[in-house]
């Protein structure tokens, strides 16, 4: 529309004409860089306004682990559920109001999410070393990064400049989130919908190497299913009643049997074993199209590290808000 107007206005020469489209084009290609630029996130965002805030969330995440090592699989979970629903934003940790309903009280996400708190803590610290700079959205990416190095894991370089949401959409928490009941089918579209492959979707599932669920999410599985060993099974079993809606329903176990609390592949050699906690773990390794990365993983350690940070890379850049849209939350809990 802009070279029709363009042309109007100086059809009384072609040479005019050409100069006028060259001078649009190159304004309209300026227009899409800037806004192509606006949309990237870089590790070295903060290195002039806030150059110690790795250092800072590094200090709480660590004091965090040390007190409970469940609270580094938390983290990490946090970011999943975060990036998932409006993109890596910050919604997750918006609390609900008379008038506002957010996240944390959706399905995937109500007594299940944890690690607010600490979010809270590194907050505070961060404010003080650099008020009104750091999103909520990079505190969560970044202790997600530091949790996983802290139990053992890969490390990587954190890409940063995302901004917070003001909104939250606990819809989306209920459709975009995968259940521990899902099928292989479900979990490559509920990750192909937030722009990640197959591929990306097994090794993301191998965060499940730390961390622990409640008897309610896998109490279907335990009793009813057949791909799963029968030892483990029985030894689920005593700590996981059958019968529904008693307080033994939120009792816990480890996703990764073997070692709950270091960032390795066991969780891949469980699957192999049928020694999967969750139905969704399981179904990556039951006859389908992602048995032999499973496979993979479990026998090449390094090679699912590499292709974990590579993928929570990918995953980090999900639709981040950047300057001029969102806010910089001054509490992590509620719009500025």
């Amino acid at each position: 529309m802009i070279v029709k107007t363009n042309m109007r206005l100086f059809s009384s020469s072609s040479s005019s004409l050409c100069s006028t489209i060259t001078i649009t084009c190159i304004l309209v290609i300026f227009t899409v860089s800037m806004g192509c630029c606006q949309a990237q996130l870089s590790t070295d965002f903060y290195k002039k306004a806030c150059p110690n805030v790795f250092a800072a969330v590094n200090s709480v995440v660590k004091a965090a682990i040390a007190k409970e090592k469940r609270m580094g699989a938390s983290l990490l979970r946090l970011h999943f559920h975060d990036c998932f629903v409006q993109g890596c934003d910050g919604s997750i940790l918006l609390d609900d109001t008379s008038s506002f309903t957010g996240e944390k009280t959706a399905g995937p996400n109500n007594n299940s999410i944890r690690g607010y708190e600490v979010i809270d803590q590194i907050k505070s610290k961060v404010e003080a070393v650099c008020p009104g700079v750091v999103s909520c959205a990079d505190i969560v990416a970044i202790a997600a990064r530091d949790s996983v190095v802290l139990l053992g894991g890969p490390n990587w370089e954190v890409k940063v400049g995302r901004r917070d949401s003001k909104s939250a959409s606990p819809n989306g928490a209920n459709s975009a989130l995968p259940p521990p009941t899902s099928s292989l089918n479900n979990l490559i579209t509920l990750f192909s919908a937030v722009g990640l492959s197959t591929k990306d979707m097994v090794v993301l599932s191998g965060a499940h190497t730390i961390g622990k669920a409640r008897c309610t999410s896998f109490k279907g599985r335990i009793y009813n299913e057949s791909n799963i060993d029968p030892s483990f099974a029985t030894k689920r079993r005593a700590n996981c009643p059958f019968t529904n809606g008693t307080a033994r329903d939120n009792n816990l176990a480890p996703l990764d049997h073997k070692t709950p609390n270091f960032f390795d592949n066991s969780y891949f050699n469980n699957l192999l074993h049928k020694k999967g906690l969750l139905h969704s773990d399981q179904v990556l390794y039951d006859g389908g199209a992602t048995d032999s990365l499973v496979e993979a993983y479990g026998k090449n350690e390094q090679a699912f590290h590499n292709d974990f940070v590579a993928a929570m890379i990918r995953m980090g850049d999900i639709a981040p808000l950047t300057a001029p849209k969102g806010q910089i939350r001054k509490n992590c809990r509620k719009p500025n």
